[in-house]
């Protein structure tokens, strides 16, 4: 008891006088995952927002897809990339491995069909005669979509939030893909695991304070935001 007191106080320590080093693992950290989550919100919002508001062949096995998706563990993630950025892959020309962009590649991967999919529920949890109104207006699907966007953008957002959550907390892709390379690739995660198995429980401990007091932002936020939409 008395060696995590003395732990969770060295820690506690460490946050409040802003060790050089755990604020550049932080904000390697936040840099990556802010970044994944922006290449797929890009990407799987406008995805999300043409499906929901579209019917097509195949439409229900991309739901399924998609769902499956969600449930993937990271290192399968990771294991697929790092076969193609390694310098045998198909992309290893590319110099990708080990690399911070690596990780965002998976993050996005990773976080892509959660931002889709909460993207489509939000888009079917909207007031049914939003579209019908803005299909007897006249309105062609990209000015459609931007209408449906604008209407949900609360639950949208939350989306988002969530995405960033995850990757901001992944660990096994992380690892295998950038190398966990001090000042350079490592993550909140992955530093927790490395200096956890070194013997270094208190920075670990610190890292792993900072991820809860995130956690707890994104998890307020997203209460804020559902008493907004209420």
């Amino acid at each position: 008891m008395d060696y995590f007191a003395t732990s969770f106080a060295a820690a506690f320590s460490l946050i409040v006088n802003l060790d050089p080093e755990i604020m550049r693992i932080v904000m390697t950290s936040v840099v990556i995952s802010l970044a994944a989550s922006l290449i797929a919100a890009v990407l799987a919002i406008p995805a999300g927002v043409a499906m929901a508001l579209h019917r097509f062949p195949g439409k229900r096995f991309i739901q399924h897809l998609l769902n499956t998706l969600m449930a993937m563990p990271t290192v399968v993630i990771g294991l697929l990339l790092y076969g193609m950025f390694s310098r045998q892959g198909p992309l290893g020309d590319w110099g990708l491995l080990f690399t911070p962009y690596a990780i965002i590649i998976a993050e996005a991967i990773l976080i892509f069909p959660i931002m889709m999919n909460l993207t489509i529920t939000a888009v079917n949890s909207a007031d049914p005669r939003l579209v019908t109104t803005l299909q007897s207006l006249g309105a062609r699907t990209l000015p459609m979509m931007q209408q449906v966007i604008r209407a949900t953008r609360l639950a949208i957002l939350a989306g988002i939030i969530t995405g960033f959550g995850r990757a901001i907390g992944e660990v096994g892709a992380a690892m295998m893909l950038g190398g966990n390379i001090a000042g350079y690739t490592r993550t909140m995660t992955t530093a927790i695991a490395l200096e956890t198995s070194k013997g270094e429980f208190e920075l670990g401990l610190a890292l792993g304070m900072v991820l809860l007091i995130i956690a707890f932002v994104l998890n307020f936020t997203l209460s804020a935001l559902n008493r907004s939409k209420a």
